[in-house]
């Protein structure tokens, strides 16, 4: 079975959030695929077959499968794009989050996904701990989100991952906004330890949890995001808010193609 390695929401190998990327015929067992992927050891593997019209997709982490993956999703897109449907530039992908369809013009992928909706939690003394620092605000969805006074806060985050696992949420997403000169409006990072991955490098799914979040703060629907762990990460965003929609644009860039032998 061929695999390929893509580097997602960005234009330069080596950055970005890599995931690993199947398309198959036909499916193969849930636990061949968890150990595909905790074999890989990547934040994701996206395992995806053609089902009619659409792909049906579906992304591992070495700690089982997940709900939703953005980057993962525009790995995907990339791989059927440049290999298996060269003339096409729209996708149709049928997940466990519903029908997602991912548009390519050029080099740049949108993907459209459903916005997370944001609640206020309490700022707690185990929180502080646990982060090591005390946020302006702390939300919650899936996801926990806490906000940080600047991006340099979270640009110099030094986790603790066991005392991250304690905290609600599936994700840590840890956000401040940008700085005034700078070119985009929000940075965040993206931890993951309950999925036994310590850093997401780009985290689509975090940012239906993020741009809601900097909509409002900004009073503007379009973001342009960093992501700013050691691969860095740039993510083109708008959110609808009649729809409660966010579609995240980037590109991508081809890594690797491999043989599995399975």
């Amino acid at each position: 079975m061929k695999q390929y390695v893509v580097d997602a929401f960005t234009d330069t190998i080596f950055n970005g959030n890599p995931a690993a990327v199947c398309i198959m015929d036909s499916w193969i067992d849930d636990d061949l695929m968890l150990s595909i992927t905790r074999e890989n050891n990547l934040s994701e593997t996206a395992f995806a077959v053609k089902e009619n019209e659409k792909y049906r997709l579906r992304w591992f982490t070495p700690g089982g499968e997940i709900d939703l993956c953005g980057h993962a999703t525009l790995a995907t897109a990339f791989v059927i794009t440049n290999f298996y449907e060269k003339n096409i530039d729209k996708i149709v992908f049928d997940t466990l989050s519903g029908d997602l369809i991912v548009h390519k013009k050029g080099e740049l992928f949108k993907l459209n996904f459903p916005s997370y909706n944001l609640k206020s939690v309490e700022i707690t003394k185990e929180i502080i701990d646990a982060i090591g620092v005390k946020p302006l605000e702390i939300f919650i969805d899936r996801d926990l989100v806490c906000v940080l006074e600047n991006s340099e806060l979270v640009e110099k985050f030094e986790p603790n991952l066991e005392k991250i696992k304690l905290l609600d949420g599936l994700l840590l997403h840890i956000t401040a906004k940008a700085d005034e000169n700078s070119e985009f409006d929000c940075v965040s990072r993206s931890f993951a330890p309950k999925l036994n991955v310590a850093e997401d490098p780009v985290c689509g799914s975090g940012h239906c949890h993020l741009i809601p979040l900097w909509s409002d703060k900004l009073g503007k629907n379009e973001i342009v995001a960093f992501q700013a762990s050691k691969r860095t990460g740039i993510l083109y965003c708008k959110l609808d808010r009649e729809k409660n929609r966010v579609s995240l644009s980037g590109k991508a860039v081809l890594f690797a193609v491999s043989e599995i032998f399975i």
